[in-house]
């Protein structure tokens, strides 16, 4: 059994936070997705761009990005803001991204990172978020945090393949 994280300190995320972001993004990534996603578009993931369009999420209007820290160390972030789904009604909001460095993963620090997300929502605003249909890992995090796959489904292109996206909602 994984030792759970006893002091997980969940704040909102600064400019000064991008390249710990990006570095996250792109190791979670690397694992999360191996053997789903192809190895070389894995592999081409770059954290110097990552770190420039975090930098620019951070500094627009529109999305909220909190950091997961423990003994001062980001181990993890989320960001949110208005769903960018077609029949999305003015005020539901997304999930964009949820990660965590995979040696936080299974220790309860997304469990916190997501708490902090749902209770920053006004009461009654449902949250959606899209997954890949082939990491079952996330879908059976969702579930557990009270979202559902609600039948829509989209096409994404990663690497030069097509997956499938499954929308998740909880109201």
């Amino acid at each position: 059994m994984v030792d759970q994280l006893d002091d997980v300190t969940i704040r909102p995320a600064a400019v000064s936070d991008a390249e710990t972001i990006a570095r996250i993004h792109v190791a979670s990534w690397r694992e999360a997705y191996a053997g789903i996603v192809p190895a070389t578009y894995l592999a081409s993931l770059d954290e110097e761009f990552r770190k420039n369009r975090w930098t620019e999420i951070l500094t627009g209007d529109g999305s909220r990005t909190w950091i997961a820290e423990v003994d001062r160390r980001t181990v993890g972030f989320a960001s949110t803001g208005l769903s960018r789904d077609e029949d999305a009604e003015p005020g539901d909001q997304e999930l964009y991204s949820i990660y965590l460095d995979p040696e936080a993963w299974g220790r309860g620090v997304a469990r916190e990172l997501m708490r902090t997300v749902i209770a920053e929502l006004p009461d009654g605003v449902p949250l959606s978020l899209w997954v890949l249909a082939d990491n079952e890992r996330a879908q059976h995090f969702y579930r557990r945090h009270g979202f559902a796959a609600d039948g829509v489904e989209k096409l994404e292109e990663l690497g030069g393949e097509r997956f499938t996206e499954v929308r998740y909602r909880r109201a």
